[in-house]
């Protein structure tokens, strides 16, 4: 009877401590007066890419520990299952807004990729905060950047010596702010690029001016604007010419890439062309994973293996074959169109498999599904067109060799680097051209043949003086 009722006192502290420890835990979330936020929205290529972009930064900041909430600023339009993931699944929190209409796009340099940038506005909105953090889904965070709440106003960094970079800047959430700049975009306020990063710059157009950003070792938050040392915004091409951080500039605690669309990290082929392109599919790696990539990839993969092996199998037999020595005009411009297809044909082998792969798949699995995938369907113009198979994968080897030069980890720095690219392409620039012109002369002699190509106007059974065997 005694040993009971310990039992039941036991279990109901239990039940009480966790009970407390869930609340306690509820409450502090409740209390929260911080975030980082970022934004999504549709109507660009790369809308998805920029969905998994997101979910990997967040999952990565909640993996930091960030003593802070983390947003996304939504447009309507955006698919509820991507919202339901980002709040069931990441633990993110989702505000729902209007597109802000873009009154910029009539200008002559506006790019339409940024039509919708101007939804980072809403920013502003989050009154519920005291200070933000705003950020681009491009950020690599290295280390927790909550120190950051410390600053004023705005602060955002200047990895162009004049123009700061709005990829992550600070702000204080105002209602008055933000109605302010909705009255700036009616007027139409100066505006450079027509995006987030023009109109910016040109609202907070004295913030070179301001000191540079220190958090205090109190805690307290600062007034008033200011820059944010380079640390908060390395930008990736720094990396490329040492191959090293070298920033002295603050700690060196978040990686930015502000370069070219089709270049960003998250692409599979971004690595080995790109060294960070891992660093980012690391952290995509641990925090995310590639489920809804993988079985999309096995698919490629078992019908690439299933050409080839049917392509094995109905290889013709070349003994057969005869060759008529007697060319005529009449048929010359089927013979260039014959061998217009083929070589259309090899560059499609070669193209193909590369829109195929996912695109935001890692580069590991990625690079060797696309080297599959152009064997398996050159293979298939080797049998059509009868061609040695060894210069038409001249170019894949040459391809699969690039990757290991540029995958090399002991170059000392980035120059050294681009100069052995360049020497591995010169050295392969000749052997490549021999390969073309080995298969150019192939395509010839296969024109020749009777038996892929009949004389025009005349019967296929011809003499035995006219066969070659």
């Amino acid at each position: 009877m005694e040993s009971g009722r310990r039992l039941v006192l036991l279990v109901t502290l239990v039940l009480t401590l966790t009970a407390a420890a869930s609340a306690a835990e509820e409450k502090a979330a409740a209390k929260r007066r911080h975030a980082y936020a970022a934004m999504m929205y549709m109507g660009t290529p790369r809308d998805y890419e920029f969905y998994v972009a997101t979910r990997v930064m967040m999952r990565s900041l909640a993996k930091l520990n960030v003593d802070a909430d983390l947003v996304v600023i939504a447009s309507v339009d955006v698919p509820v299952r991507w919202v339901q993931s980002l709040q069931e699944e990441d633990g993110v929190k989702v505000v729902t807004v209007e597109n802000l209409k873009n009154p910029y796009e009539n200008q002559g340099n506006f790019n339409s990729r940024f039509k919708l940038t101007l939804n980072k506005l809403y920013a502003w909105s989050l009154i519920s905060y005291d200070r933000v953090i705003m950020l681009d889904s491009d950020n690599i965070f290295l280390q927790p950047t909550d120190e950051l709440f410390q600053c004023g106003q705005f602060c955002a960094v200047f990895i162009n010596p004049c123009i700061f970079h709005t990829g992550l800047f600070v702000l204080q959430p105002s209602m008055d702010v933000f109605k302010n700049m909705l009255h700036e975009l009616e007027i139409g306020r100066e505006n450079p690029d027509g995006a987030d990063q023009g109109f910016l710059a040109s609202y907070f157009f004295d913030l070179l001016d301001q000191p540079m950003f220190h958090p205090p070792g109190n805690g307290t938050k600062l007034h008033g604007t200011y820059r944010l040392p380079l640390g908060y915004q390395m930008d990736a091409s720094y990396y490329y010419l040492k191959l090293r951080w070298s920033i002295p500039c603050g700690p060196n605690s978040v990686i930015t890439f502000p370069s070219a669309p089709w270049l960003k990290p998250w692409y599979w082929w971004s690595w080995p062309v790109l060294p960070l392109g891992l660093s980012w599919h690391e952290q995509r790696r641990k925090n995310l994973g590639y489920g809804s990539e993988v079985p999309v990839m096995l698919i490629q993969a078992v019908m690439y293996m299933g050409i080839i092996a049917v392509t094995r199998l109905a290889r013709p037999s070349l003994s057969k074959l005869c060759y008529n020595r007697r060319p005529e005009k009449s048929i010359l411009i089927l013979h260039a169109t014959l061998k217009l297809a083929a070589l259309w044909s090899i560059l499609a082998a070669y193209t193909l498999p590369f829109f195929l792969i996912p695109r935001t798949v890692h580069p590991l699995l990625g690079w060797p599904l696309y080297v599959l995938g152009v064997a398996s369907l050159s293979s298939v113009v080797v049998n059509v067109f009868l061609l040695p198979p060894l210069p038409v994968l001249t170019l894949l080897l040459g391809i699969v060799g690039s990757l290991f030069v540029m995958a090399f980890p002991w170059y000392s720095d980035g120059v050294v680097r681009a100069l052995a690219v360049f020497a591995y392409a010169f050295c392969c620039a000749p052997m490549a051209w021999a390969s073309l012109m080995k298969v150019t002369a192939s395509l010839q002699n296969l024109l020749e043949r009777e038996a892929f190509f009949p004389r025009l106007g005349e019967s296929t059974q011809l003499s035995e003086f006219n066969k070659l065997y």
